[in-house]
This record gives C-alpha cells, structure tokens and sequence, in this order.
C-alpha cells in the first residue's frame, strides 16, 4: 500500500536508544494509518494525517532517545504533534519507573510550555499504550488541562482497537462515568482521522453511536478539523451542516474554538486553520480563541474537577450561540 504521508516530513536523524530504551522505540511505519484499514483518499487529507502522526513517533523516539531538542528542528507547524509523541514516551517512562511524573513535568517546564494542550494529550495517548487509566501523577500539572490526558487517552485506544471502539462503538471498562465524556471527544477526534476528513463519512460514523456519545464526538471532530485540517472548504461548510442537522452544532465549534486557542499558543497559525475557524466557528481565530480564555477565567483558580472542565466547554458554547443568535 501507498505511505500515507504523499509529501512526508524530513526528520532529523536520531541517536538509537541504549539498553531496554530501545525496545521501547517505535517504528516510523506506525505514522502509515493505512496499515490499520482507515478510509484512504488522496490529496490533503493523507498528506496532513500522515505528517501529523509522523511527527508523533518523532517526538515519542526523540523522548526514548534523550533528544527532546531535536523536536524544536522539525517544521513549526508539526512541532505540537512531536511534543505530543515526546509527552507520551515521557509518561510511559514515568510510568515504567515510578517517577511520579518526573518527566512529563520536566517537559512541560521546558520544551513544551508552550504546548502544553498537546503535551497533556500525549500523556493520555502514553496510558493508553500501556493500558492503564489516565491518573494524575504529574506533579503540579495544570488543573483543567490534566483533563485532556482522558481525551488522548480515547484517541490512541480508540486507534489501538478500531474495530471494538469504531466498529462495535464499546467504552473501555478502564474508565470511570466522569471519563467517558472526554473520552469520546478523543474518539472523536480519531474520527476524523478514520474516515479521512470526509464530511458525508465521518457524519456517518458519529450518527452509528447512541445520542447521549454524539456532542462530545462532534467536539472532538471540530478539533481535529481546525487543529489538524485535511478539508477543503466546501467539505467544512458541509460538515457544519451535517452538526446542525444533528443538533450538535454549537459542539462542533466549541472544538474548534478550542483547537484555535491551542495553536495560538503554539505561535503559529497555519493555513489550513486560518480557513477552518471562520467556517466552524463563525469567527475570526483570535475571537474564537478568546471564547476559550475568557471562559477558563471565569471559572475561577479553583477550577479542577471533571465538572469544571465541562463547565469551561459549556461557557465556549454559550460564547458562540450568543455570537450567533439572530
């Protein structure tokens, strides 16, 4: 089969990790997503996708291998998904040796301070590879943000176990009820990814799962839309249809207002993203971007609970309707 990356990403060259290190260190054939019978189409879609995921066994061997810098080499606009590889072999690490988040702590301090969304989502994606249940061991990890280890949690146990968590839409008996909401909103975003971007197909796929799991799923694909792209866009336009005619469209731009904020934080807005947000969510990026900040400010220091981070979603949501009411 054709590599899905069809312009791949040139990658520095890492040292080979000493001792049990390298049993640890992944293949780059696992950034090829047609290996594991997603919905292949060419063009843009195949091209982001395979960067993207390329970019994360990058940063998770640039992490086994004690390289974390070389991450700052690789072009800015894939860098988020290397610290995302690099959050999850530090959290498999930390977890290996019980450090207590050592590791994961001392990334999020220094490299990826300011990509902090895609760090904590990498530490999820490192619980799930070794099957256990995002816990909070990383010290001093922030007290909304931590929550997104759950969402990255879904995203690589819904990519390890396609046919169970796509296939036959099962929840993991890891989690408690609390997870579950975040938990498919990373689902949902490796929707977007399975059937490649395709609006007809991925409205689909959201609309085979019961309709208490449809919001958080449509959230998870309005991030992966913004933060990743892979639509042109008519096929945007098109997928904020397919929300609208769900009753999920506010969902769907709070993903998106959340991807934008993300970013910026990131220091670089790409092209893709810059066309997604005034589709999905109806705003300008730096308007949607402060629907997230403004929100979490509202929330008070003492905000940390599963109920408080989807109070910081609801107010996103409430941003955009009272943007949009006619």
């Amino acid at each position: 089969m054709d590599q899905v990356g069809t312009e791949p990403t040139t990658l520095p060259a890492l040292s080979r990790p000493k001792g049990l290190l390298r049993w640890l260190a992944k293949d780059p054939l696992e950034s090829d997503l047609s290996r594991r019978r997603f919905r292949l189409r060419g063009g843009a879609p195949r091209t982001a996708f395979g960067k993207a995921e390329q970019s994360y066994v990058f940063g998770f061997n640039a992490a086994i291998s004690r390289e974390v810098e070389k991450v700052e080499e690789i072009p800015q606009e894939q860098r988020p998904f290397g610290y995302e590889g690099a959050a999850a072999a530090c959290t498999v690490l930390d977890l290996l040796t019980l450090t207590r988040g050592r590791r994961l702590h001392e990334l999020l301090a220094g490299p990826a301070q300011h990509h902090r969304h895609a760090a904590y989502v990498g530490a999820g994606r490192g619980y799930a590879l070794l099957r256990l249940r995002p816990v909070w061991g990383a010290r001093r990890a922030h007290p909304l943000l931590r929550w997104l280890a759950v969402d990255g949690f879904g995203f690589q146990w819904g990519l390890s176990r396609t046919d169970r968590m796509v296939g036959e839409r099962t929840m993991p008996d890891l989690l408690t009820r609390a997870h579950c909401a975040v938990f498919d909103q990373g689902l949902g975003r490796l929707l977007w990814y399975h059937d490649c971007a395709s609006p007809d197909d991925v409205a689909a796929r959201v609309a085979s799962y019961p309709p208490s799991r449809r919001a958080d799923l449509w959230s998870g694909v309005g991030f992966a839309a913004t933060y990743t792209g892979g639509a042109e866009a008519d096929e945007l336009w098109w997928l904020t249809e397919h929300a609208g005619g769900d009753g999920f469209r506010a969902y769907l731009a709070q993903g998106c207002a959340f991807a934008v904020s993300a970013r910026l934080r990131s220091g670089l807005l790409p092209d893709h993203l810059a066309q997604a947000v005034p589709i999905l969510a109806g705003a300008e990026p730096d308007e949607a971007a402060a629907w997230t900040d403004e929100a979490l400010i509202a929330l008070g220091h003492e905000a940390h609970t599963h109920e408080d981070f989807q109070k910081w979603q609801s107010r996103i949501r409430g941003a955009w309707t009272r943007r949009h009411r006619y």
